[in-house]
């Protein structure tokens, strides 16, 4: 019985593990703007890192503004999209144990305090840094009539070597970043 529970335990954490290591997204708006009145929406500035993202990004967020009714318009938008990006490198440090060194010894204390049972040190360890590069998408989204800020989505994350898992990391970012958009008037 006790494995049993152990086993779906390790399955759990297997199941969950993905979800601790995914994107942080957040969005934010002005509470004042009545969201109800925008229908149609065009691209302003979009600048990222990689001029393959662009359209990706893009086409990711047509088609999440296309699920909530709205279109996009080449120019004269009741609402303006910018985005842009950062890719920085964060400093990841590991240290590995070589072992426990040392051991046990005869009598009782503390490292052989009176000869005791003390534990040796912890061996030798080794400390390596690596740079982990990591991203940051801010989509602006302005009333095109004031020029004020009425809607901001952030993504963040670790930056994915394989091409086709980022593009798939981008689309889903956006779509949990638009999942509750537009925010509904109070």
């Amino acid at each position: 019985m006790k494995i049993l529970g152990a086993t779906a335990l390790c399955v759990a954490l297997l199941v969950a593990a993905p979800a601790a290591f995914a994107d942080t997204v957040r969005a934010d708006w002005n509470h004042q703007v009545n969201f109800e009145q925008f229908h149609t929406y065009s691209w302003g500035e979009v600048k990222v890192s990689d001029p393959f993202y662009v359209d990706r990004i893009k086409h990711a967020i047509d088609d999440e503004l296309l699920k909530k009714g709205w279109q996009e318009v080449p120019s004269g938008g009741q609402v303006t999209i910018n985005i842009m990006d950062r890719i920085r490198n964060e400093q990841e440090a590991e240290t590995y144990y070589n072992g426990l060194g040392g051991g046990w010894g005869g009598g009782w204390g503390w490292r052989g305090w009176g000869g005791g049972w003390g534990l040796g040190g912890f061996g030798e360890s080794q400390t390596t840094v690596n740079n982990v590069p990591e991203g940051h998408m801010v989509i602006d989204i302005f009333d095109s009539q004031n020029k004020q800020l009425i809607w901001r989505g952030i993504s963040e994350g670790e930056i994915n070597n394989n091409p086709e898992k980022e593009r798939k990391t981008i689309y889903e970012d956006i779509h949990k970043l638009f999942n509750s958009f537009p925010p509904k008037s109070k």
